[in-house]
């Protein structure tokens, strides 16, 4: 989550979003240019590296540490943040973020406090704003997905006036649903990168929890 949607919708450092399975990014790219919403960042690769100890202490409690690089460069942290505060549509978390201007120096800093990189995960991705909520369009290794972000019912109100409320829908993060992916596919490499899925097909099915 970048500044302007902390000042658009998120003050207090949470996140509420819900991401959508969407094969089809332009359909909906042609519904938001016609409903006017403004495209504040332009398809652009992302690059993002995850780093935990070497236990995966972050992992074992459902927490990201990331160093995000796009057009700038960010590191983020996210983890399930207050119960109180939990949505009844999206993914409620905490999120606190902030802009990098030495990429080298902070992965340093991340080392010398016992964090080490343990993941790569790569995206294209197109970011929009309309009715107090920012959606994304995600072009993800293992499919196409779009986020929507703001209040439960700014999200509502956006899921009818796209029809998109029939796409399956998620509340976990692209890892969590990589590591389904994984198992579902039986797949070995760790790194969620377009190299690594070329020639890969992942059916919908590949996306849903696995069974104990």
């Amino acid at each position: 989550m970048n500044e302007r949607v902390i000042q658009l919708a998120n003050p207090t450092y949470t996140e509420n979003e819900i991401k959508l399975y969407v094969p089809d990014l332009d359909a909906v790219r042609a519904r938001l240019d016609a409903a006017g919403a403004k495209l504040t960042a332009p398809r652009v690769y992302e690059r993002n590296v995850r780093y935990d100890t070497p236990s995966q202490s972050l992992r074992a409690r459902d927490a990201i540490l990331r160093l995000r690089q796009d057009t700038r460069v960010r590191l983020t942290y996210k983890d399930e943040g207050d119960d109180t505060q939990k949505s009844t549509l999206g993914k409620t978390r905490f999120e606190a973020e902030t802009e990098v201007a030495d990429v080298a120096a902070m992965q340093t800093i991340l080392n010398r406090l016992g964090f080490w990189k343990t993941q790569v995960y790569e995206k294209y991705r197109t970011t929009y704003t309309h009715a107090d909520a920012e959606i994304t369009l995600d072009e993800m290794p293992f499919g196409n997905f779009i986020e929507i972000e703001g209040t439960d019912t700014a999200i509502r109100a956006l899921l009818n006036r796209f029809e998109l409320g029939d796409a399956p829908r998620f509340k976990v993060s692209y890892i969590l649903l990589f590591e389904w992916v994984k198992a579902s596919l039986r797949l070995t490499f760790d790194d969620l990168t377009f190299e690594n899925f070329a020639g890969i097909t992942v059916p919908l099915s590949a996306f849903e929890r696995p069974s104990v």
